[in-house]
């Protein structure tokens, strides 16, 4: 059979013009996922997602572009090959600077104050990891406030008596949603843990209209001149649950206030995802992300069975200007202690 020189012409051109289709596409869907927030899509599906696991990209995309470069070895793939090997690069390298500014991590606190505020949130996944090794855990950092997303109040108390039996006395309060199913899971409350020397609290009614499908707890102080403390756990962005999810972010950015706030807890969101919800500078709200101030913010929190760097930064301690962020730190030590989650602990100072 013959073949006609034009016709090969014309495929090869055909060829050449899909390739630069692929390549400008490809292009696109990378510089989305590197600015969500520039598109306006970090809180829509699929790239609220892909934000999210921001390190497990980068990683991808480094992996990509070493593909792409050794394809381009081959002449007739090598202005494809290198057009997408670049945009890999940019990609990755754009994404790295911006964990990078956030912090890859700091393994240490500062030495604690009569001042200072240290506050732990661990989604516990349902107290998998047991009462005793969340107090001996929060014992040994000296937790002023612990918040536990997914942990029962029965658990909570048995926390603060172990706690009490170490030295470190502290006050349970809880909110729980569905309270009339008997035996519901525990992702349906949130426990606080709060010192005494914080001054006497209670959760307020607000917390029942709040979070939409998992519970955030409001805890006002009574007595005493303690902060405000939001306990907040907002509803994973499944595609079923997007729009829930986007409530809930916009409900906890509305509960920090420009005055005395800690919000901390299990958000279900890193930072490209609150893009847009903060003020004045803020991450959401008033208040600002405790573990990127300090070098943390690019320390996956979620899920605890990858390396912490490819994991997603979704547990967050956030406070207004009423404090100052001295020190932070992603226990990664527990990684086997059963929960899907890492602790995060946080330092905080009264701003002077």
């Amino acid at each position: 059979m013959r073949i006609f020189p034009g016709a090969v012409r014309s495929v090869a051109s055909v060829l050449r013009w899909l390739g630069i289709l692929i390549t400008v596409l490809f292009a696109c869907a990378v510089a989305v996922v590197t600015w969500p927030h520039f598109f306006e899509l970090e809180r829509t599906l699929p790239f609220a997602q892909l934000a999210a696991l921001r390190g497990g990209t980068v990683a991808v995309l480094a992996a990509l572009s070493v593909l792409f470069l050794l394809l381009a070895a081959a002449r007739r793939l090598r202005g494809f090959a290198l057009s997408m090997a670049f945009a890999c690069v940019v990609g990755a390298i754009c994404g790295g600077v911006t964990l990078g500014l956030r912090g890859y991590g700091s393994a240490s606190l500062p030495d604690k104050t009569e001042a200072s505020i240290r506050v732990m949130t661990w989604n516990t996944a349902g107290n998998a990891a047991g009462a005793d090794t969340i107090a001996q855990t929060a014992a040994a950092i000296e937790a002023d406030i612990v918040v536990l997303p997914e942990t029962a109040e029965g658990v909570g108390e048995e926390v603060a008596v172990l706690m009490r039996d170490l030295g470190q006395p502290m006050w349970v309060h809880n909110e729980t949603y569905n309270e009339e199913v008997e035996l519901g899971p525990q992702a349906w409350q949130t426990t606080i843990l709060i010192s005494p020397e914080l001054g006497d609290y209670s959760v307020i009614d607000a917390s029942d209209d709040g979070t939409t499908m998992l519970p955030t707890a409001v805890a006002m102080p009574v007595s005493g001149d303690g902060p405000i403390i939001v306990a907040a756990h907002a509803v994973a962005p499944q595609p079923q649950y997007m729009s829930a999810w986007r409530s809930d972010l916009r409900w906890l950015a509305d509960q920090c206030v420009d005055g005395n706030v800690i919000l901390a807890g299990d958000f279900n969101a890193t930072l490209d995802n609150m893009a847009g919800l903060g003020e004045s500078g803020h991450d959401m709200g008033w208040c600002t992300d405790s573990a990127a101030a300090t070098g943390n913010g690019a320390v996956g929190t979620w899920p605890a069975s990858v390396p912490s760097i490819l994991g997603a930064p979704i547990d967050h301690v956030m406070a207004s200007d009423a404090w100052e962020t001295t020190g932070s730190v992603v226990l990664t030590t527990l990684d086997d202690a059963g929960s899907d989650h890492r602790p995060l602990v946080v330092q905080l100072e009264p701003a002077s």
